[in-house]
């Protein structure tokens, strides 16, 4: 990039917090409503992308403090793990159990298992994403 790229570098800063609440509210509405972990792992990637192209690989690497290739692994393991363990319960493979937790700011929360399913599907959405797109680049993943 140049070095006068002021207004690009201004503009995402503010781009990147739009597309990471986006995505986080596309990752949470997702398994009622069209989203999910696919879609909210694409759009968090997005983020991390506009961030590489605006600003120098190798200064937003090391100001990020992630690992890709293990947050894809990582994210594959929850998914894996959410999806296995109902069958040493005696319930089938992936099936689905919710519950609602009492918090003090938000109060009452509910939670199922897909939600923990779908945080392992956005973990490994963005790491291979990204990875990948390093990988094109010629940058470090």
């Amino acid at each position: 990039m140049k070095e006068n790229d002021v207004v690009l570098k201004t503009v995402t800063k503010i781009v990147v917090f739009i597309l990471l609440t986006f995505g986080f509210y596309i990752y949470l509405a997702g398994h009622n409503n069209p989203g999910g972990g696919f879609i909210g792992g694409l759009v968090f990637s997005s983020a991390f992308i506009l961030m590489f192209l605006a600003f120098d690989v190798k200064k937003v690497l090391d100001s990020l403090p992630i690992d890709f290739r293990k947050l894809m692994i990582i994210g594959a393991l929850i998914s894996l793990i959410t999806a296995i363990a109902p069958t040493f319960f005696g319930k089938s493979f992936l099936y689905q159990s919710e519950f609602t937790l009492h918090l003090p700011i938000f109060n009452e929360m509910h939670i199922t298992t897909v939600t923990i399913f779908e945080l392992g599907i956005v973990l490994s959405v963005v790491g291979v994403i990204v990875t990948i797109m390093l990988a094109l680049s010629g940058g470090k993943s």
